[in-house]
């Protein structure tokens, strides 16, 4: 077998060793990985050092040519207060599609820069609500997006980590007492409700069906929409036909056929309740994504779920495609992404493979993102992937590492 460990920062990454470059010890996990992998010898092992920051902050592209493998990490301290995870949607609203190198111009700030970034959920690409995720999204808190069947990962107020399933229990309280249960900024089906926020854009995009046009009651909270929250609304109007316009000071009720049928008598002026309630509680989270399968749970690889067909979606699990996945431990967050379907560069991994690659890096957590085209990593910069389209797909969502410049920041932690 045949080893080659290229890592760099800010400069194309490289089979040739640099002869100025100083000899090193080897990354915590990397000769661990590939004899777990493979049951390979160290004798076949070669490595260049790994260029960390004074913060513990590091790039790392794992080259395996007997595959082939082409392996790219971001090593994220947690203990430096310097650096902070967001979720990020294309064009900072609920919809929409950017590539994820755009996206990142939406982190700028005059606090912080984004230096490390990788690919988010699975997402819709109809046209009408092209770019919606598929599961949970907070962006600086904002609700955008609802929780779905989804695993989502979540940074709580306390700045853990988590990758949980977040059953929605959102719903709307009717003036006799009734409630409702209600999705977020998605398409509305005709059997359910679904709420829209200004974050939807320039209108509701809906077809069809009842459509109730809110206004914020006297004394109650509002906008931006947060989760574990409770909020008093007057109904300004009632529309009897979809794609109602939004504005940045209402909400929108959009109800199918179905749910119309268990609307009770309503006027204009009426009072209702809406709640933003999930299981488990999610009050004071600021950072959510969606993705899954689990791929690490307690230090554990983590087996892909039961699936009750032969999907795609399950059957490509066990093949070897580009993956994206977010892992971390105690000390550090791991931004994961490996190449595929590229013959002579990367063939991509199973799902299984890529949970054991991430468990030898010292991950006791981690978390499957979108693959496939969508699977991107950005850098110090630049995209420092191979995508297999050959360049970046616009996608729905991402995750980025920012670097502050008001943290105070600790002494760096090289464990992992």
């Amino acid at each position: 077998m045949r080893f080659v460990f290229s890592s760099y920062l800010g400069a194309p990454v490289s089979r040739r060793r640099d002869a100025a470059a100083p000899r090193c010890r080897f990354w915590p996990g990397c000769v661990i990985a590939l004899l777990f992998l493979f049951a390979g010898s160290r004798e076949n092992i070669r490595a260049l050092e790994i260029p960390v920051d004074s913060t513990g902050l590091g790039y790392t592209n794992y080259r395996i040519a007997d595959v082939p493998w082409s392996i790219h990490v971001v090593r994220v301290p947690r203990t430096n207060s310097l650096y902070e995870v967001h979720s990020v949607h294309a064009g900072k609203k609920a919809l929409g599609l950017d590539t994820l190198s755009d996206q990142l111009f939406l982190e700028n700030s005059s606090t912080s820069a984004p230096i490390a970034a990788i690919n988010g959920d699975f997402y819709q690409r109809d046209r009408a609500y092209a770019g919606a995720p598929r599961g949970l999204q907070i962006v600086d808190g904002e609700l955008i997006r609802g929780p779905g069947s989804d695993i989502s990962f979540w940074m709580d107020a306390n700045g853990e980590a988590h990758a949980t399933n977040v059953e929605s229990l959102f719903h709307v309280t009717w003036p006799d007492g009734t409630s409702m249960p209600f999705g977020l900024n998605g398409e509305r089906s005709s059997s359910r409700a679904e709420l829209y926020t200004p974050a939807i854009g320039r209108s509701t995009h809906s077809w069809g069906g009842t459509e109730l046009v809110l206004e914020r009651a006297d004394g109650s909270t509002w906008l931006p929409l947060r989760i574990g929250k409770s909020y008093s609304a007057i109904i300004k109007e009632i529309r009897d036909k979809g794609d109602t316009p939004t504005r940045p000071d209402t909400l929108v009720l959009s109800l199918g056929t179905g749910a119309m049928r268990r609307l009770p008598a309503v006027t204009n002026g009426a009072m209702i309740r809406i709640f933003t309630t999930s299981d488990p509680a999610l009050h004071g989270v600021r950072t959510a994504i969606a993705g899954g399968p689990v791929l690490i749970r307690n230090g554990r690889p983590q087996k892909p779920p039961p699936a009750a067909s032969e999907t795609y979606e399950y059957t490509s699990m066990f093949e070897r495609h580009p993956r994206a996945a977010i892992g971390w431990n105690q000390s550090a967050f791991f931004l994961v992404e490996v190449d595929g379907r590229q013959r002579y560069l990367s063939v991509g991994m199973t799902l299984q493979e890529l949970a054991r690659f991430m468990v030898s890096l010292g991950c006791q957590e981690a978390m499957n993102f979108d693959g496939g085209g969508s699977a991107t990593l950005w850098y110090d910069g630049e995209v420092r992937n191979s995508p297999c389209d050959r360049a970046e797909r616009e996608i729905a969502n991402s995750l980025v590492v920012v670097k502050t410049t008001t943290g105070n920041a600790p002494s760096s932690s090289n464990g992992h």
